[in-house]
């Protein structure tokens, strides 16, 4: 095996992008051999490249970072994958681990953090970024079924209930259901601010 880190980049903002590229590249045993900036290209970029390691974005077009991760899981299991974030949702990191992520780091971080990062998960270690651990502690777990998430996912966009239940192949009446019990789960007033609540505490 060689002695360099091939890396991809999954990164959907072309300059921070850009930036992480020329630091990580500063590093004498990291090579970045591939870029893309979207999620639904991190496969396709992978199956190219002979890849280690798989620095993936939370937030891009196309799929999300942990929707990417989920797949190399499946398909390149040996895959080492590091999940970046620029928002620190606790439920991101539940998330990220279930998906197979092996690290989970803020984009803010020292370019020599992520690049001690890229090496431990290699060498087999878990990294996650301790504040964030502890935020994910103190939260719990998502109260809200996979369906309930689903669901409130889909009334993100100011979906009525008919075009919802025609869009998830469900009865209004389980619609409803699936809205109300997300609502009275995170205490919220209406479906607007259920979105707005699960999306903070990353459990969309």
């Amino acid at each position: 095996m060689s002695s360099t880190i091939r890396v991809l980049l999954a990164e959907d903002q072309s300059m921070v992008r850009e930036a992480l590229a020329a630091l990580l590249g500063l590093e004498e045993d990291i090579e970045v051999v591939a870029q893309v900036a979207r999620g639904d290209e991190v496969l396709a970029a992978v199956r190219e490249h002979d890849v280690d390691v798989a620095l993936l974005d939370i937030e891009m077009p196309g799929a999300t970072g942990i929707e990417a991760a989920a797949q190399l899981h499946r398909e390149f299991p040996a895959l080492k994958l590091v999940i970046l974030t620029t928002f620190g949702r606790p439920g991101y990191l539940r998330s990220a681990m279930e998906s197979g992520a092996d690290a989970f780091l803020v984009k803010d971080a020292p370019a020599a953090q992520l690049a001690a990062a890229v090496r431990k998960v290699l060498a087999g270690e878990r990294v996650i970024d301790p504040t964030l651990a502890a935020a994910a502690l103190a939260e719990g777990a998502n109260p809200l079924t996979d369906r309930e998430r689903e669901v409130l996912r889909a009334a993100a966009d100011g979906s009525t209930n008919a075009e919802l239940a025609a869009a998830l192949h469900l009865s209004q009446g389980t619609v409803r259901n699936y809205l109300s019990t997300a609502i009275q789960k995170l205490a919220a007033r209406n479906r607007t601010e259920a979105v707005r609540i699960a999306r903070e505490k990353g459990w969309l």
